[in-house]
């Protein structure tokens, strides 16, 4: 079992370097935010558009397909347990529906002009359900389906958004980024340096923590435990093993790391300052922010929820 290589959540793509690796971090960062936002208060066409921009940029981006066919694929198996079992679950309305018309409808008689216009309402009325499909125990309403969609779309859209910014973005260009967008904060004195400093740290931890847990599964898997044998019980003890192994391992980790910044100088962010990455909005950066004010103009006008 290679996480590392089945599961690179979190991790920076090295090679091949696409276009979106090109693009200025603060204009992605300013993308991601806008993927994570214009989900409030939309309608549910703009929702799934989100999931097939995401799909459509990841295709055009010429990013290898080892790279993000497991992630998206597990993405989108999950989305659609969630959407299924949403879709079927109880809407919580705690009503009972009625139709809206008698069962013996009244033959009304009306003026010869408004003829057409009552019966083209009557054929309206009649289309309308509110239950879309009830077989057995399986009932699927307008409610619960729309709670779906918005579920199933939203695990999409934040997981493999984030990621894939996190996969064409180098920890020191997010750090460097968001220093950048978060120097007026300084006014305020708040520790911009070390905030930044910490977030790089803390991404940096993300493969050695996904080490850490595969070489702690291969040491259990290698040593052939005979599970039927230990029960309940003894498969506990053996995972609070594991864990307690786990943890003293990131903390040694951690340590050495700390010990490696001491060394190099990092008594304090003030003193030891490096320049992480030199940011300069180019012509390929001012065309992804023309376009994201064009998103958000779609946004207003077709996506805001009614």
């Amino acid at each position: 079992m290679d996480l590392l290589r089945s599961l690179p959540l979190g991790l920076y793509l090295e090679q091949p370097q696409t276009w979106l690796h090109k693009i200025d971090p603060r204009v992605k960062f300013a993308w991601l935010m806008s993927f994570l936002t214009s989900y409030v208060l939309a309608n549910n066409f703009w929702r799934v558009l989100l999931v097939v921009a995401l799909i459509f940029v990841t295709l055009i981006a010429r990013i290898p397909r080892r790279v993000w066919r497991q992630q998206m694929g597990w993405l989108l198996i999950l989305s659609f347990f969630v959407l299924a079992i949403a879709a079927i679950s109880p809407d919580g309305m705690g009503v009972d529906y009625q139709p809206r018309l008698p069962a013996n409808e009244q033959i009304l008689t009306q003026p010869s002009n408004s003829n057409n216009i009552l019966q083209e309402q009557v054929v309206e009325k009649k289309k309308y359900s509110y239950v879309l499909f009830h077989k057995g125990p399986v009932k699927v309403t307008r409610y619960s389906l729309s709670l779906a969609v918005r579920l199933s779309t939203l695990i999409f859209t934040v997981i493999y958004s984030t990621n894939l910014y996190l996969l064409t973005t180098a920890p020191e260009e997010i750090t460097s980024g968001i220093e950048s967008l978060m120097q007026p904060l300084r006014r305020f004195k708040l520790p911009v340096t070390e905030i930044t400093l910490t977030l790089t740290l803390s991404l940096r931890f993300i493969p050695l923590v996904l080490e850490e847990v595969q070489n702690l599964f291969r040491s259990v898997m290698t040593r052939a435990i005979n599970w039927k044998k230990l029960g309940l019980k003894g498969a506990f003890k053996v995972w609070m093993t594991v864990a307690e192994r786990l943890l003293e391992n990131l903390l040694l980790r951690a340590d050495q790391m700390a010990n490696a910044m001491m060394v190099r100088g990092f008594t304090s962010p003030n003193e030891h300052r490096v320049q992480w990455h030199d940011l300069r909005l180019k012509g390929r950066d001012w065309l992804a922010l023309a376009t994201l004010i064009l998103f958000w103009g779609i946004r207003l006008a077709i996506g805001t929820q009614v």
